[in-house]
This record gives structure tokens, sequence and C-alpha cells, in this order.
């Protein structure tokens, strides 16, 4: 089958062996999947991954236990279900497991890819492909609402105008708070008008404290900025992951009584109904599709925003 490798150099192949689903297993026919930061933080070094990259996607489902002709996405998170935290309900911190195209399983960037049963998650019809292929990190966007409760009266500051940023931004509007986006490019920002407040990054020391603020920068400095705008007994929502280090301010922190929140994957079946009801627009955000072997151009759409993989395309 075709498909994106990665063995520290990215490669479009078209001799790679097809998938062959183990019991419990669907196979998965990919219609679109979507180009995440963490699949070029991968490129990077993120996570020594080696094999085919993509966790974002929308397939068809052609074996899989009566799921045959069902259109569906999937949890990324593949826990051995055997453990104490896959006991608990904790599947996505499982010590053993494997992660969709990040961590020793192959992902969506190919003809076919193989998914557990219980990962699968059906699309509703009124949902495009297109649009089921933001499901994914739309669910990581509302991962903050499960985290932090968020009040109408508060001040939320979103970093970084991205994919992430974007997303997120659109799910924290839905709870009437006073929001701004931080950015550094004013095309990016405006597609946000009537949504938030928007800031160039360079104009950020002009913010009032922020109760909350949630990093989507993608890089390092975008931590620094968030210790800048948290008011004392305030809160920050990390969700970039990247190959490097960043640094805290550990005094600050102390001082300030600030509270940290990592936040990663999130509630599929509601991302998936709040695209069905159309509370979240991802139309401006789709960057393409493209064919596989048009990677370049995937990984660095124009308006550089979610660069989509067509994968039926030749």
């Amino acid at each position: 089958m075709r498909c994106l490798y990665f063995d520290g150099q990215l490669r479009c192949r078209d001799d790679h062996p097809a998938p062959r689903p183990a019991p419990g297993e669907a196979l998965v026919r990919v219609h679109y999947a979507g180009v995440c930061n963490t699949d070029r933080e991968i490129l990077a070094g993120y996570k020594g991954f080696t094999g085919i990259l993509g966790h974002e996607f929308v397939g068809v489902v052609e074996q899989g236990a009566g799921w045959e002709g069902q259109r569906v996405v999937a949890d990324i998170n593949l826990g051995c279900g055997r453990c104490p935290r896959c006991l608990a309900g904790l599947p996505n911190h499982c010590e053993g497991r494997r992660v969709l195209g990040i961590s020793g399983k192959d992902g969506a960037f190919a003809d076919w890819l193989t998914v557990p049963l219980a990962n699968l998650r059906a699309v509703p019809p009124g949902v495009g492909d297109l649009e089921a292929v933001f499901a994914e990190p739309l669910a990581a966007a509302l991962e903050i609402c499960d985290q932090c409760h968020i009040r109408p009266s508060e001040r939320v500051a979103v970093l970084g105008d991205g994919k992430l940023g974007q997303l997120v931004a659109r799910v924290l509007s839905l709870t009437g708070c006073h929001l701004t986006v931080v950015g550094r490019h004013a095309a990016k920002l405006a597609l946000l008008a009537g949504r938030a407040e928007t800031v160039l990054e360079g104009q950020a020391g002009t913010l009032a404290p922020c109760d909350l603020v949630v990093e989507c920068t993608g890089n390092p400095g975008g931590l620094a900025l968030a210790q800048n705008l948290v008011k004392p007994r305030g809160r920050i929502v990390l969700k970039s992951t990247f190959a490097g280090d960043a640094t805290l301010s550990s005094t600050l922190w102390v001082v300030n009584e600030l509270t940290l929140v990592g936040s990663r994957c999130g509630p599929l079946a509601a991302a998936l109904r709040l695209l069905e009801r159309r509370l979240v627009d991802v139309a401006p955000l789709v960057g393409g599709p493209y064919p596989l072997a048009d990677f370049p151009a995937a990984f660095a759409p124009p308006n550089g925003l979610k660069g989509i993989f067509d994968c039926r395309t030749a």
C-alpha cells in the first residue's frame, strides 16, 4: 500500500505491506488524514518514532465485527486493558500504551490502518469527512473544559493562532468568558473575528492579567509568555508537545500560587456532537486536501493551518 513512512527521513512509499487486523481490531480504509504539529515534532525527534505517521483521520471500516461500511474516527491511545490504570478507566495513561502514529503503532497517512474496535467512534451522518478529520484535535480542545471550570466572568487567553489554538478558541468562546487570542499572524487571527478579541504577540503586554491562560504555541517560548500573563492564583493549561524543553520560573509559581494543568487528548463523542450541531466551524481551517505524494505541501500549507491528505488520491 501507499504510506508516508518516517525512519529519520519522511518518504512516500508505495511498497509498504498492507496491515492485517489482529483479533479485536478493525481494518479501516482512510479517506482523509490531517497533519498535526506533533507530526512535525516527530520529524524533529519527538518520541523517537519510526513508522507511518498520522493520528487525525476519518475512514470507512472494511473489516471489523459488524462495523463494516461505517464511517469512523478513533481514539488514538491504545491501552493494554489489563494494568491498574486501564482498569481504573485511564487507558490514555496506560504505562504500556501505544499511540496511533506517534508511539509503537502505525498511523493514518496511508491507504489503510488497523485500530482496536474499542477505539472506534461512529461519525454522524450530518458531519462531512473534512469536518470529521478535526474530531481528534477538537476533542483535545474540549479536554480543557473537562479539566478546568471556566466561568463566564473570567478573563482567558489562548496563546497561539495555529491549528490547535484556533480550535481551543472556538471551544472556549462557547463558555461566555472574556476571551483573547494572542498570535503572530494577523491573517490567522482574523479567522476568529466575532469569537474572541485578538492581539499580536508583540502587544501581549497590554493585556489585563488573566484567570486562565492556555498555551498552544507549539514552542518553548509559549510557557514564558503564559507566566507573564496569568494573575496570582491563576491557572496555566499546557497543550503544546514539542521535541525541546521549556523553562519554568519556579519562584514565580510558588509566590503567585499558580496551578499548572497538562492537557492532552479529550472526548471524541463530544467533539462529534459539536460538529454535528454546527457549534464549531472548521471549514476555514482546511488546507488542501493533498495527495500523499505531495507531503511537503501538506506539512506547510499556504494558509499555515491544517494540511489534510486525501488518502484515496493517487
